[in-house]
Formats: C-alpha cells, sequence, structure tokens
C-alpha cells in the first residue's frame, strides 16, 4: 500500500558531500515527521534527523552542522545533505514516515536502506 524508496548513497571520500532522497508512494493521506535514521554494523539504529509536517527540524548532535534535513509535501519526498562526511558516518541510511493511509490508520513505514560508505 505504501513504499518508501531512498535513494543517494554511495561511496564518498571524507570531506565529500552526499544527498539522500526518499520517496512516499501509495494510497497515502496524510504524513506527518518524516525522518533518517542510520544503523552501523554492530551498533543500534539510530535518529540522524526529523523533521515534522510544519518544517522543525531536529538533529543527534554528531550531525548537527553537516547535515541538513527537508522536505518537499507536494512530492511526498524527504532530503537528507549531508556535508563533511566522516568515516564514523559510514552506516545503512533509513528513512522513516509517519503517516495515514487512506480509509486505514496511522503508522511507521520504513524504506529498504541504503548504504553510506566514508573512505579515502
Amino acid at each position: 500500500q505504501v513504499q518508501l524508496v531512498e535513494s543517494g548513497g554511495g561511496l564518498v571520500q571524507p570531506g565529500g558531500s552526499l544527498r539522500l532522497s526518499c520517496a512516499a508512494s501509495g494510497r497515502i493521506a496524510s504524513i506527518y515527521a518524516m525522518g533518517w535514521y542510520r544503523q552501523a554494523p554492530g551498533k543500534q539504529r539510530e535518529l540522524v534527523a526529523g523533521i515534522t509536517g510544519g518544517g522543525s527540524t531536529n538533529y543527534a548532535d554528531s550531525v548537527k552542522g553537516r547535515f541538513t534535513i527537508s522536505r518537499d509535501n507536494a512530492k511526498n519526498t524527504v532530503y537528507l545533505q549531508m556535508n563533511s562526511l566522516k568515516p564514523e558516518d559510514t552506516a545503512v541510511y533509513y528513512c522513516n514516515a509517519d503517516l495515514k493511509v487512506r480509509f486505514g490508520v496511522r503508522d511507521d513505514y520504513w524504506g529498504q536502506g541504503t548504504q553510506v560508505t566514508v573512505s579515502s
């Protein structure tokens, strides 16, 4: 019924930049908060950045000043601009959306994940 499709991951050198995108599609009535999480090998999944329907944002301390989350409500898409990337940013990045489907309930949905590797 609902799909979140991420794109934009890849291999980048330290200090480089990447832009992740996540498009939500399907029988969507409303999208509330959207966000990006990441999970490195052997670690728990953690929140990287979140954005509400009204555009308020929050960030993990480790990415403040380097990452920027934004959304295009007309396209049901959330973005994560990642600058000054560090090796410790290496992880699988997952998109998350808190949304309500048509004639259905409100729930959390996840993308399939996209790999980001920061290495020289």
